[in-house]
């Protein structure tokens, strides 16, 4: 499992990928939609990343090797699951930075803990759609990026009409100020399980697809 792990870090996602997590920068512009800043990932690295794999005949490689289907689909799901983490570390670096710099906030969701809680959710619901619909058969991209891509949008979007239409909801998940930070931890920590929870059952539900199918 290391080692496949280790294929997918060093073989399938190229240097250059890793690079994306630096879109979180875009936080710093004001009253901007700071979800798009961290969708960069899903709609550069990802679909590049696996349309190389696709071109380089990985999954049929992979599958050669004394391995379970299942744990190709497992370091698959954990590569990919690291750079959506990573993208979520940068962009709280500058969430921290923007919170100095734009003590006012933003019209829609603030950057703050509450937005990187729901950002995590939105990795989540990406992975829950996208890794069982692409591992379907192994090969074919398109329709499960469209489709999780739509889910993530629709999400942000939800997210971002309620904090600016509810005053409950901007109540939880709005505010930049220290007192309103501490107030939203609970709101990331439900986040963090959330992504876990549902990139384990995207995971789950993918390896079963794969096993079903003979390549």
């Amino acid at each position: 499992m290391n080692n496949l792990l280790n294929k997918e870090l060093r073989l399938v996602i190229h240097p250059l990928y890793y690079l994306t997590a630096l879109f979180g920068a875009l936080i710093l512009i004001p009253n901007w939609v700071y979800f798009v800043a961290l969708m960069y990932v899903l709609f550069i690295a990802f679909p590049n990343i696996f349309m190389n794999a696709k071109a380089q005949n990985d999954t049929g490689f992979s599958v050669l090797m004394p391995v379970r289907k299942r744990d190709v689909v497992k370091a698959r799901v954990m590569s990919m699951s690291i750079l959506e983490i990573l993208q979520v570390l940068v962009a709280a670096l500058f969430v921290a930075i923007g919170v100095s710099i734009n003590p006012k906030g933003n019209f829609l969701i603030d950057a703050n803990l509450a937005f990187l809680g729901c950002a995590l959710v939105m990795y989540g619901l990406f992975n829950l759609f996208f890794f069982p619909m692409f591992y379907k058969t192994g090969h074919k991209v398109g329709l499960p990026l469209l489709v999780s891509l739509s889910i993530t949008f629709v999400f942000s979007s939800i997210i971002e009409v309620l904090v600016v239409m509810v005053p409950a909801v901007a109540k939880v998940l709005d505010g930049n100020t220290p007192s309103a930070m501490i107030s939203q931890i609970p709101v990331l920590a439900a986040g963090t399980a959330l992504f876990v929870g549902l990139t384990w059952l995207a995971y789950h539900l993918a390896a079963k697809n794969f096993e079903k199918i003979d390549l």
